[in-house]
């Protein structure tokens, strides 16, 4: 193609409408057919912004009805509206809060739900989009002509402009999601400005023999491995001050340089960046300026409610073989209640916080338990139950603030936590039974003596050792209050699992499905627990066993 009839074809696409109908702010309703430069010129593609994509995006999502950050739990009254105002007035936003609170997830969520696909030269890094470029710098590209720069900015990478030179129309466009385009910088003392803006690289210089002023020489930073995207600065005041003035005039201008170096590059990035509360109110961890230019700042909590607690746990633990697991609701529903009960423990420290994390992996590690005394050896699911409890001390993580901070302190306080919620949860089922049926299992239990439970014993005969249900054949009265509470139990988990499959969250280790002598077993060491409890205590617990109290 000649060099005018290459000019006119990107003239008439820089200037004339786009021949194409939008399914989201940016994106051809056939996006996934633009495969090449070529194609893009065709139908007259324009890029929008990033400020135009979330904000379109999210005016679509509100006006369909639809929550625009899925799984991010019990902040639909306040963290999601404050978000919203921030999105529609294009504000870039600091999010403050303490450890645990979804801060990265939101601006995770953020990126993957609000930014549009973009179309990208296929071997860049820095997410270049080749129609960004002046018409006449693309024009030139195409024809083999050397770019004049009438101006020292930054439109497209060095690599991007060999490859299409290279390639001409033919250059590979890929379509690369708003996930994609979401980069995280937690923030270290060994973060340097040249990891936020980019440098100079000698290397380069030494191996290709490029200027030092070259575009060749420079090597991107993380403001332009974001480009056209997201970039979430974790704990933001940890970064020292020289630091926070790089990104004064992203903020301000959306525009930076670096050091000495003669161009101006533009990211076109939204800055969403986290902070905790003690350094946010700390006078100097935030520059004055760059406190001013995060437009908005939104206070995140934990949840407040032990069903958003609950959900939280169900959508976040992780599970390695989910048809091999079974949650009991009972068992969520005290892992929740046990972290709500820590973080407000009065002897914990309450700047730091209780992670949702604790409840996370105290539930990873209940499933790791039941797997490591009975699944494993058994050929069983694995069903958690309150004899497992104890092995979150290994998952619980938290500092105390009125007592010497020691382990074995900490492992005090969250025994007598643990201890006040099995009473609690247990007492929910138990004082549905009825007066008659407990004096029938006094009865039971003066001629049988005792249950015994154990880690290791199996819900129904596995081994030529004692197994719940053949204990159950001897206390027909506690058999019966178990099956009560059982169907009981059944419809509370239902309701979790329709709760979590409304929110979309995965519902493989809560749903109700062919369930062996293990669910059996948990429920029975409900019962017997909270048979602990009514008053009068009906039973008492010594080692593995529950008896008569005395």
């Amino acid at each position: 193609m000649s060099s005018s009839k290459i000019e006119e074809t990107v003239h008439r696409s820089y200037t004339s409408k786009p021949k194409y109908s939008e399914i989201m702010p940016g994106v051809p309703e056939d996006y996934k057919q633009l495969k090449t430069l070529g194609d893009l010129l065709k139908i007259n593609y324009k890029h929008v912004t990033v400020e135009e994509q979330l904000r379109g995006n999210l005016v679509a999502k509100l006006k369909a009805g639809e929550h625009p950050y899925p799984g991010i739990i019990g902040y639909d009254d306040d963290v999601v509206p404050a978000v919203n105002r921030a999105i529609l007035s294009g504000h870039d936003v600091l999010l403050v809060g303490q450890i645990g609170q979804a801060k990265t997830k939101i601006a995770e969520a953020i990126a993957k739900n609000l930014l549009s696909p973009i179309p990208v030269v296929r071997g860049t890094v820095t997410n270049d989009i080749p129609t960004s470029m002046p018409e006449e710098h693309l024009a030139a590209l195409l024809a083999e002509k050397e770019v004049v720069r009438t101006v020292p900015e930054f439109t497209v990478s060095r690599e991007c402009e060999d490859i299409i030179r290279q390639d001409k129309l033919e250059t590979k466009i890929d379509w690369l999601s708003g996930a994609d385009r979401f980069k995280y910088i937690l923030s270290t003392p060994d973060i340097s400005v040249k990891d936020l803006v980019g440098q100079i690289d000698a290397i380069k210089i030494a191996k290709k023999g490029v200027e030092l002023y070259s575009m060749e020489s420079y090597s991107a930073g993380q403001l332009l491995q974001a480009r056209h995207g997201i970039l979430c600065i974790d704990e933001l005041p940890v970064l020292d001050p020289r630091k926070q003035v790089s990104l004064l005039s992203v903020l301000q201008e959306g525009r930076f340089t670096t050091g000495a170096y003669p161009v101006v590059f533009k990211p076109d990035v939204k800055i969403i960046a986290t902070a905790n509360p003690i350094d946010y109110t700390h006078s100097g961890k935030i520059i004055e300026p760059l406190f001013d230019r995060l437009k908005s700042h939104v206070d995140t909590h934990y949840p407040k409610t032990v069903n958003d607690e609950m959900l939280i746990i169900t959508q976040e633990t992780r599970v390695a073989d989910p048809k091999n697991v079974f949650l009991p609701v009972f068992i969520v529903k005290a892992i929740a209640k046990i972290t709500q009960a820590t973080r407000a423990h009065h002897d914990v420290n309450h700047d730091k916080g209780v992670s949702v994390r604790m409840a996370v992996h105290s539930m990873e590690m209940m499933i790791g338990e039941a797997e490591r005394t009975r699944s494993i050896i058994y050929g069983i699911k694995a069903v958690p139950r309150f004899c497992d409890i104890h092995c979150i001390h290994q998952s619980s993580k938290f500092e105390l603030a009125e007592m010497e901070d020691t382990r074995e302190n900490r492992r005090n306080v969250l025994d007598s936590v643990i201890d006040a919620t099995l009473k609690e949860v247990s007492l929910e089922y138990v004082d549905k039974i009825s007066p008659d049926q407990i004096a029938k299992m006094k009865t039971e239990f003066a001629k049988n003596k005792a249950f015994q439970v154990s880690q290791v014993l199996p819900g129904g005969k596995k081994a030529d050792t004692s197994d719940y249900e053949s204990q159950l054949t001897k206390f027909p009265a506690l058999k019966a209050a178990v099956a009560e509470t059982l169907s009981a139990i059944k419809d509370e988990q239902k309701q979790l699992a329709e709760r979590a499959k409304q929110l979309g969250i995965r519902t493989d280790s809560i749903a109700l499905s062919d369930l062996d002598g293990e669910f059996t077993a948990s429920v029975t060491e409900v019962v017997l627990e909270g048979l602990r409890h009514i008053q009068p205590p009906l039973l008492d617990k010594k080692d593995n066993s529950y008896a008569l109290a005395q």
